[in-house]
């Protein structure tokens, strides 16, 4: 019997491959061992961060300590300096100023130091001293209590604001131009304490304020029947007496004779008013007398000439001046004349005044003085 070719049933293409249980747990390794390569390498990559991370916070705590041990131990200064904070000086300023004059070592530290207690906003303006070796932390303090170094200048009573301007001009721990001229009489005479850097124009407005303060204050408490219009003629009254006497105790007996001069309508004859009349606020020059063409000069201060008061203040009256103007002695003197002591003779008659003012001439020529100065005075300069 004759067969036929073998045939080999085969499936077809596109079915699919069976899938063995071992082909399975094959599988699951793989996946397994996959698994465990990527849970490795994130522990890795995560432990090289804590690392880092470890290693940063280790680096942090040890520049802060060092840092702490910068701001708070000794400073580069090797003698006593000053240092200026000018107003409206930022913190950065404030450091690199400090580094520069060798009082801080490093502007960086310090200003991070400031940072770090808060005290950024706290530094005040003005001109301080550091002691050898100060730390940036005592530095701080220092900057944060205000405690700057204080100038003064002093101004006379009875000065005139052109004085008082020179003055001030000339004060190198002042800055700025002058302000426009102050009224005569507007200033008041004492010792200013003030910071190096405060300009000049700042402190002629404290001393303004000051004046009309005081003034205001002594006005309102005055004596009632005082023979004076307003309180601009209470100020210039005040300005003749100071600038007629030194002598604190004597000032409410120099005004009680000017008061009583005005109250009888007879002029002041006050020597002073004549020298502001001619001279204005510079002064009568050294050595140059006061002259009969003087007294009889015909300016509207000289109270020789006009009856009453001049049109304004001569000089800047001070506390006492003003104070013996609003409480005058009571007298019924009319006259006073120097009497070669620092002191004044006074009189309630031209009689007694005149040989009160030859006693004075007596004492001028055994002195030898005659020509140096004459008395001062109601009419001292008329005998």
């Amino acid at each position: 019997m004759t067969t036929g070719p073998e045939t080999t049933t085969r499936p077809p293409m596109d079915a699919p491959a069976l899938v063995t249980h071992a082909d399975l747990v094959a599988d699951r390794r793989r996946a397994r061992r996959r698994s465990k390569r990527a849970r490795g390498g994130l522990v890795t990559f995560l432990s090289f961060l804590f690392s880092l991370a470890l290693i940063a916070v280790i680096g942090a705590a040890l520049l802060f300590v060092w840092g702490q041990r910068q701001f708070e131990g000794p400073g580069p200064l090797q003698q006593e300096a000053t240092y200026l904070v000018p107003k409206g000086g930022g913190l950065d300023t404030i450091a690199a100023g400090l580094a520069r004059k060798g009082i801080v070592s490093d502007p960086r530290i310090f200003e991070l130091g400031v940072r770090y207690e808060k005290a950024g906003s706290e530094l005040k303006a003005g001109e301080y001293a550091f002691a050898p070796g100060a730390s940036m932390r005592s530095v701080m303090e220092t900057l944060r209590s205000g405690n700057s170094i204080l100038h003064s200048v002093t101004i006379p009573e009875g000065w005139t604001v052109q004085q008082i301007y020179a003055r001030l001009a000339g004060d190198e721990t002042l800055v700025g131009d002058m302000p426009a001229t102050a009224p005569e009489g507007t200033l008041l005479p004492e010792t200013y304490k003030f910071t190096r850097g405060m300009s000049r124009a700042e402190l002629v407005a404290q001393m303004t304020a000051a004046q009309s303060k005081l003034v205001s204050e002594i006005w309102a408490g005055r004596q009632s029947d005082l023979p004076v219009k307003d309180i601009g003629q209470f100020v210039t009254l005040a300005s003749i007496v100071e600038k007629e006497t030194g002598v604190d105790a004597e000032r409410p007996h120099v005004a009680s004779v000017f008061v009583n001069r005005l109250r009888q309508g007879m002029r002041l004859q006050s020597d002073p008013t004549i020298i502001y009349g001619i001279w204005g606020g510079a002064g009568k020059p050294a050595g140059e007398p006061i002259r009969q063409s003087h007294i009889a000069g015909e300016t509207p201060y000289n109270t020789y000439v006009i009856r009453g008061l001049p049109p304004g203040p001569i000089a800047n009256p001070g506390r006492a001046a003003l104070e013996a103007v609003a409480h005058p002695l009571d007298t019924r003197d009319l006259y006073f004349v120097a009497d070669g002591t620092g002191g004044h003779a006074f009189a309630a008659t031209l009689s007694e005044h005149n040989t009160n003012v030859r006693k004075y001439r007596e004492i001028e020529r055994r002195n030898g003085t005659a020509q140096a100065a004459e008395p001062t005075g109601t009419g001292a300069s008329l005998e």
